[in-house]
């Protein structure tokens, strides 16, 4: 439908406004707009059927889109393409976080050389490409040995696939690891390969000599933080306030992303309040990942602190006569009324067929589909398609990704939903992606080319 040629235009496509970066004047969600693509660039963005600054020629092609919704191409915030698609030869037995923790590092430690790592990693950005990703950060299981392994494996990639994707690294480890030796060397790799420095922070009574070490390290190498925060039920967890502080305690000039924040939705109101208004004096971002902790949250019946138990209290004992139980809190954020708050919000994939969750493509549309389905993002669309586009472009440093706009390349998703509602409706399978204005082949890599690097016993 797209013709493979340097000039043509795109007419009577519906763009979302918040996506736009000169919103053409309109009352609804959507602007109905003609574009013109030349040489890989949108040159003109017009009102449909208005004039245009050039007419095009006589035999310039032009496509009617009838409609049809035309986004910019996906970012995607927080992965781990390092873990990805160890399903096959390491599940996850019960679901669980603990068993998922327990089964990711026995993988790691039987398998992860190099080139595994950088297989299934590559295997991973086949299919965001294939989907309509345009960048993509991953965060790296960056403990000893290992993290010269795979940062290795991640330089070779961030080069093959420098002229169509912007690969971004983060550090994983428990951030006690940075009050040691190794973890100063950490921060110099994560700087070499131009990353991000980060970890999972933990309640504790040296939790904030940790955070000064870390902010200390990143300060000092000038880079920027992406923390895993109180990724749990409990409602006792507060690290994203601690993140929070220690950021304002070190006047913090660099960027701050903290991802999940699932206990801050089993807080009461008083705590909340106090962590957001914190959150937001330190300019810190958050990244929901509502696929994966849909999987993982509210699976363990045994939790000391499980905000069920809290909520319910003798009605699940009640229920302790079966064998499973089916589960009441699904784990997203607050993203209501963080953003409410004036701090950005962004949705990701996080884990893609690995023992943490099972199952996920690296698809933008998937995690925004399923995000206006969990956390009822549809009363109304408003500007959450920015979750997932504009705003992680922004935190990634990426000026030309995630938006429509005059100058910019025209990386572009073409579907044929012509609204929302037709959009979160059906899969989405049949898109379009265009990357510099061209159609690219779209089709994903077969699970098959992994065989060799599982476990034949499955």
């Amino acid at each position: 439908m797209i013709p493979s040629a340097n000039h043509y235009w795109l007419t009577n496509a519906h763009v979302p406004v918040s996506l736009l970066v000169d919103p053409i004047v309109s009352s609804q969600d959507l602007a109905l707009v003609d574009l013109e693509i030349r040489d890989g660039i949108i040159a003109q963005i017009v009102a449909a059927g208005e004039p245009r600054q050039e007419m095009p020629a006589a035999d310039l092609p032009t496509v009617d889109l009838q409609k049809r919704l035309i986004w910019c191409c996906f970012v995607d915030l927080h992965t781990h393409l390092d873990k990805g698609h160890t399903w096959q030869r390491t599940s996850n037995p019960d679901g669980s976080f603990d068993s998922a923790l327990t089964q990711a590092q026995a993988d790691r430690e039987q398998y992860w050389q190099t080139e595994d790592v950088y297989r299934r990693m590559e295997f991973g950005l086949k299919c965001c490409y294939a989907h309509g990703t345009a960048a993509v950060r991953t965060h790296i299981d960056a403990i000893g040995e290992q993290a010269a392994l795979s940062l290795a494996a991640f330089k070779r990639l961030q080069q093959a696939w420098a002229d169509r994707m912007q690969l971004q690294a983060v550090s994983l480890v428990s951030l006690d690891y940075f009050l040691t030796p190794e973890g100063e060397h950490l921060a110099d790799q994560i700087a070499e390969v131009g990353g991000l420095l980060g970890g999972f922070p933990q309640m504790g009574a040296d939790l904030d000599r940790q955070l000064d070490r870390v902010f200390q390290l990143a300060t000092e190498r000038g880079l920027n933080l992406d923390f895993h925060t109180d990724e749990s039920g409990d409602p006792q967890a507060i690290t994203l306030r601690q993140v929070a502080a220690a950021a304002l305690r070190h006047g913090f000039s660099g960027q701050i992303v903290c991802g999940h924040c699932c206990s801050l939705a089993v807080q009461s109101t008083d705590e909340v309040l106090k962590t957001m208004t914190l959150v937001r004096d330190a300019g810190i971002s958050i990244v929901s990942l509502p696929m994966c902790n849909l999987y993982l949250q509210d699976r363990n019946q045994s939790a000391s602190h499980n905000f069920v138990q809290a909520v319910m209290g003798d009605q699940l004992a009640h229920l302790t006569q079966f064998q499973t139980r089916t589960p009441r809190w699904r784990g997203v954020t607050l993203v209501h009324e963080l953003k409410q708050f004036g701090i950005p919000v962004v949705f990701a994939s996080d884990n893609c067929r690995d023992p943490f969750y099972a199952y996920g493509d690296h698809d933008g549309w998937e995690v925004f589909t399923q995000a206006v389905r969990v956390a009822q993002l549809d009363a109304p669309y408003g500007d959450w398609c920015r979750s997932v586009t504009t705003t992680p472009a922004d935190l990634m440093g990426l000026s030309t990704c995630g938006r429509v706009g005059i100058g910019l390349p025209a990386d572009l998703i073409v579907f044929k939903a012509r609204n929302f509602n037709e959009l979160l409706s059906r899969s989405q399978f049949d898109r379009i992606v265009l990357r510099n204005g061209q159609p690219i082949d779209t089709a994903l890599p077969d699970y098959a080319e992994l065989d060799d690097l599982m476990d034949k016993s499955w």
